[in-house]
């Protein structure tokens, strides 16, 4: 029994993340709430951003705005994580409402877009009253709601994790997460595809709002009996919650803080700019289908995969993050290559390899900066969550920005190119996506510099300190 048990523990993935308070059966019924996270990334950056620009006619810079909504207001994740962490809670349950709450919002968004989206592509029977920008703020507020569902689901579920968690077992806890949330997303967007391989408007409305059912039906598996009861003394209701300002001076007092958020916002917009272009111009410029370009976000978090794994033996084996850093940037820089020759070589093959490329390119930036945050030394009064956290917000807004940048850019390029405005040689719809793509590129040179410096800043030693990568401060 002893030599079986430690052959499971060996072998079996994350078989060794369970402890005697936090059974594996109870770890992976939690970890479902991961999976209906990465269901609703995969409706709102793989299939309808496709489905809106090219079935729905809708423009790329309308369609980038909305789904730049859900990731601005990831910033507030650290809030949320703030909120939960000091609710005072009669009976004691922290995590629990906030994963309750974020459900609904996740639901509600989800239950109401179809009808949003097709509103907003035109398809009205009867009309009463003309309202103008209907479609646009219905469509927005669809989106904003399941955005806010999904940092809100993520955010609990994460820090519920974290508490029942052990020392010990907590990173690889948070670690299966992560991979259940690229599970999740890989597998959906599997589903998802075969489902829409014949695009109907009533096939959209069914895929979607099945979505929404689902979304409850696993959250609700995962929080059921999670949390125990643990009413709160007085003297627990009474005591003041801590301040962010002294510690928010003790982090950026930490010298390369600065240029390390400035190396995540570069590099995050270098890898983010083409989220929802990338089906599009396989949908319009590879003739791919809905069913096919939707298999892109499996193949992104496939590489994301691999990428996560390559950066758990290199950071084992005490390797410098910023330099692992600068190799995620390189493999970007091959990935949006092949992405741009998968045109003029009309290569679906060439393009779905660009698309494992950027995952795993951006996989391994992100996870080597998230890494470079946990190690940044402080003063004492910064703990690791408020790095994370302005790691965190760095890395959403960027992502929103540029999604937006991105569209607005593909829409004037393309405006250009085919009013005969850019030459004769550039007048065809690939001309607005191939500039995305090569202002990218430029993007992740610009990370490269601003990256050397401080290469030479981190030691060997101290993120040999880390040990096992388990990503237990993911942040929240």
């Amino acid at each position: 029994m002893s030599l079986l048990k430690r052959i499971s523990i060996k072998y079996l993935p994350f078989a060794d993340a369970a402890s005697d308070d936090f059974p594996l059966s109870q770890l992976l019924r939690l970890s479902l709430f991961q999976v209906s996270v990465g269901m609703a990334a995969v409706m709102l950056l793989g299939t309808l951003n496709r489905v809106m620009i090219v079935e729905l006619q809708v423009s790329a810079f309308l369609v980038a705005a909305m789904v730049a909504l859900p990731v601005l207001i990831a910033p507030f994740r650290a809030l949320l994580g703030f909120k939960s962490d000091t609710y005072k809670s009669a009976i004691g349950w922290k995590r629990i409402p906030y994963l309750w709450f974020g459900t609904l919002w996740q639901f509600g968004g989800l239950a109401i877009m179809p009808a949003s989206l097709l509103v907003l592509g035109g398809d009205v029977t009867q009309v009463r009253y003309d309202i103008p920008y209907a479609g646009e703020a219905l469509a927005g507020l669809a989106f904003l709601m399941t955005g806010i569902g999904m940092h809100m689901t993520q955010t609990a579920g994460l820090a519920l994790a974290a508490d029942r968690a052990t020392d010990e077992t907590r990173p690889r806890v948070v670690a299966l997460l992560y991979v259940m949330f690229l599970v999740g997303m890989g597998v959906s967007a599997v589903v998802i595809g075969y489902l829409l391989r014949q695009f109907t408007p009533l096939e959209l409305i069914q895929v979607i709002q099945g979505t929404a059912v689902l979304t409850v039906v696993l959250n609700v598996t995962a929080l059921w009996k999670q949390e125990r009861v643990r009413p709160m003394t007085k003297a627990q209701r009474e005591e003041p919650s801590p301040s962010f300002s002294d510690a928010w001076a003790d982090y950026s007092s930490g010298g390369t803080a600065g240029r390390l958020l400035v190396v995540v916002f570069l590099g995050t917009m270098a890898f983010n700019m083409q989220d929802v272009l990338l089906e599009p111009y396989g949908g319009e410029i590879l003739g791919l289908s809905v069913s096919a370009t939707t298999l892109l976000t499996a193949t992104w978090a496939l590489g994301a995969l691999v990428g996560f794994a390559l950066a758990a033996r290199w950071l084992a084996d005490g390797i410098n993050p910023y330099r692992m850093g600068a190799r995620g940037i390189l493999a970007g820089l091959v990935a949006f290559s092949a992405v741009i020759f998968a045109n003029p070589w009309n290569s679906p093959e060439l393009f779905f390899a660009g698309a494992a490329l950027i995952g795993f390119g951006g996989g391994l930036f992100s996870v080597a900066t998230l890494t470079a945050a946990m190690t940044m030394p402080s003063a004492g009064k910064a703990g690791k969550g408020l790095a994370l956290g302005a790691w965190g917000a760095a890395q959403a807004t960027a992502a929103g920005v540029s999604i937006a940048i991105g569209g607005g850019i593909r829409d004037v390029v393309n405006a250009m190119a085919t009013s005969g405005q850019l030459g004769e040689a550039l007048a065809n719809p690939a001309t607005g996506y191939s500039v995305v793509y090569h202002l990218e590129i430029l993007l992740l040179f610009m990370t490269l510099v601003a990256l050397g410096p401080l290469v030479r800043t981190a030691t060997t030693n101290s993120n040999r300190a880390t040990g096992k990568i388990g990503l237990a401060d993911l942040p929240t």
